[in-house]
């Protein structure tokens, strides 16, 4: 099977996945509940900020390695069913979530030793996140 890629869905896909996890983590959303979590000060985050250009660009490469992914499974579901792209995009996605993301970061939790509240913040994130791509790929 020959899946085509439309790089301009994933760029897009990419930075709604972005402006998701700047709203996410904003004063507007969950940006206390989650230096509270992590055990940030105000102190250490403005050094945290020194780097978050790097930072970001690491992330938005990593949701660009996500969007390509989750475009190909997407184009392997449309050929089994025949459902429209948007909700290809949003199901795949949901799927994907629960089946490889939430676990893992659920693992995190469990042996890492991080609290409960981290973990719904961030996979919270990431849920919306890949619902987000979701609907960008299917969308295009």
């Amino acid at each position: 099977m020959n899946i085509e890629v439309n790089f301009i869905a994933i760029l897009f896909a990419g930075v709604a996945a972005m402006l998701v996890g700047f709203l996410w983590y904003s004063p507007l959303f969950f940006a206390k509940a989650w230096m509270q979590a992590m055990g940030h000060t105000d102190k250490s985050m403005k050094e945290m900020q020194k780097n978050n250009g790097k930072l970001y660009g690491i992330s938005f490469i990593q949701a660009l390695f996500t969007a390509f992914v989750l475009s190909h499974v997407m184009a392997l579901s449309e050929a089994f069913y025949a459902y429209p792209s948007l909700l290809i995009g949003l199901t795949t996605a949901f799927w994907l979530w629960l089946g490889l993301i939430m676990p893992v970061q659920s693992t995190d939790v469990i042996f890492g030793g991080k609290p409960w509240k981290l973990f719904y913040i961030n996979t919270g994130y990431q849920l919306v996140s890949v619902l987000a791509m979701g609907i960008v790929l299917g969308l295009f």
